[in-house]
């Protein structure tokens, strides 16, 4: 067993993180407080955070990872209005952080916000990492969802050695004329398939239902089929992953039959879960724990005033985006929410102040 580290140790180790974080994020976050604090740097979070400051709010951005969220991974966009040739994820993202620096947001990167404390009247207290905490009149959860795995053996094994959750150009460089293999069926598997074709000698589309028509747009599903390299397969899962350091093969089930295939890049787009661990129970959560808005939420609202739009089941706390239930899982669409959130926050400031 490893010696205990010192107090000292410890200190110094201490001391280290917290200038590692400092890099990414402003000094005077900790013990402040904010006319909003917006959790979550997705299109939807950087969305209400730029509307927010831009009309003189206070505003807070935190991010436990990097801006973009889900969205950052996509390797080109092409159905955003506006961007008519497609744009990155990463390059959207860039854009929406500059835009919140321009209006004075404070952008939090890497700050994780570990709890939430609404049962008193406002200011909300929010605990963060390195023992910080901020105070902010109101709230918008944009924490988004993380992506689901299949349980398969040594898929964790093989996580960045052959089995990926995004397909930029990074991995891309990896698939140079090999064949490959895309786990899913929704918006952000289609994009994957059509910008590996460009690479790859061939793109297998694995999905467990009869078809794409029931969750991939229509646009995609037709460049798809005009895509000579790409294949998809239905009813098919993937069953076993095969190699040493690297993934050498798969083996996949289609309608029965098992065949082994020597594939050594496989890209999963399973869908997300929300992320709502953090929020215990300040809030109404769906039975998926998706956040309940307006009207989904008052059979747990406390005031005598229906709910603003985007409001959750506590007063001064709005959801935006992909942990919101019923939300459109599209980037504009998170970014619509995050700009119409700041106008119904607005009405809850103004009746708070």
């Amino acid at each position: 067993m490893a010696p205990a580290a010192s107090p000292a140790k410890w200190a110094r180790s201490r001391a280290a993180a917290r200038l590692q974080r400092r890099a990414l994020s402003p000094d005077r976050l900790n013990g402040e407080r904010f006319d909003v604090v917006v959790v979550g740097a997705g299109p939807a979070g950087l969305a209400a955070a730029v509307y927010a400051a831009s009309e003189g709010l206070r505003v807070a951005v935190l991010d436990t990872k990097a801006p973009g969220g889900q969205a950052g991974t996509s390797s080109k966009i092409e159905n955003y209005f506006g961007f008519p040739t497609g744009i990155s994820g990463q390059a959207l993202a860039g854009r929406g952080l500059s835009q919140c620096r321009k209006f004075g947001a404070e952008v939090g990167v890497p700050i994780e916000v570990l709890g939430i404390e609404c049962e008193s009247a406002p200011p909300f207290h929010l605990r963060l990492n390195y023992d910080e905490h901020v105070y902010a009149s109101s709230v918008v959860i944009a924490t988004g969802a993380r992506y689901r795995k299949p349980l398969l053996p040594r898929l964790e094994q093989f996580e960045g050695r052959g089995i990926y959750y995004s397909a930029t150009f990074m991995e891309a460089a990896f698939c140079n004329n090999e064949e490959v293999v895309i786990v899913g069926g929704g918006n952000s598997a289609g994009q994957a398939a059509v910008f590996l074709s460009g690479l790859a000698r061939h793109v297998h589309i694995a999905i467990r239902g009869d078809g794409l028509n029931a969750s991939m747009s229509n646009y995609l599903i037709r460049r798809i089929e005009a895509t000579a390299n790409i294949t998809v397969h239905s009813r098919t899962q993937i069953v076993q992953l095969n190699g040493e350091t690297q993934l050498e093969s798969i083996k996949w089930d289609t309608q029965g039959y098992i065949e082994e295939k020597p594939i050594r890049h496989v890209f999963l787009f399973l869908g997300a879960q929300p992320n709502t661990g953090w929020l215990g129970d300040c809030i109404a959560l769906d039975r998926n724990g998706f956040v309940l808005t307006g009207p989904d939420a008052v059979h747990q609202w406390p005031s005598e005033r229906a709910p603003y739009y985007l409001e959750t089941s506590r007063p001064g706390i709005f959801a935006v985006g992909d942990v919101r239930s019923g939300s459109v899982k599209r980037v504009a669409a998170a970014v619509g929410e995050g700009a119409a959130a700041i106008q119904s926050l607005h009405q809850y400031l103004a009746l708070n102040r």
